[in-house]
């Protein structure tokens, strides 16, 4: 059984992630760095890192980025400013160390295997039918979806 120092350990982590040359400086023919002076460390973002960002950053896509790399980033340490300065490529690959250190990266397999869930092929089949968009189907309850399953079923409309 999982102790919650276990749960809580991986939080409390950092990854030293090595960035390729031709992220930091693309199209320059010069790469004389090594590789060893290209790590940034990073941690992984926390459910209450993630609410903070959300709110802080609402319906804006790139600030909610920005933020994401900003919070997980140790060493260097760098202000809101200067992560929304880097390079774009730069912020991409950052933003996907981020999200794969903290879990939030989802490969094809898991992906297909939400899709056969049945809420989201429920989900699927209502906005098919009836052109509800996915904001109004989340507004339904359980008996609601279920109810409307059966009509479909029937041949009923709603």
């Amino acid at each position: 059984m999982l102790t919650s120092e276990d749960m809580l350990a991986g939080s409390r982590l950092s990854f030293d992630i090595t960035v390729p040359q031709e992220v930091l400086t693309p199209g320059m023919e010069d790469r004389s760095s090594t590789p060893g002076d290209n790590k940034v460390k990073l941690r992984p973002l926390t459910i209450a890192d993630l609410q903070t960002i959300s709110r802080a950053a609402k319906d804006n896509d790139s600030l909610l980025a920005v933020l994401m790399v900003q919070k997980s980033m140790l060493e260097p340490a760098l202000s809101v400013t200067e992560v929304s300065n880097l390079n774009l490529g730069l912020m991409k690959y950052l933003l996907d160390q981020v999200h794969l250190i903290s879990g939030l990266e989802a490969d094809t397999a898991h992906i297909k295997a939400m899709a056969e869930e049945p809420m989201a092929r429920a989900a699927f089949l209502l906005s098919r039918e009836f052109g509800w968009s996915p904001q109004q189907i989340s507004e339904l309850t359980l008996g609601q979806i279920l109810l409307h399953l059966q009509m479909m079923t029937k041949g009923e409309s709603a």
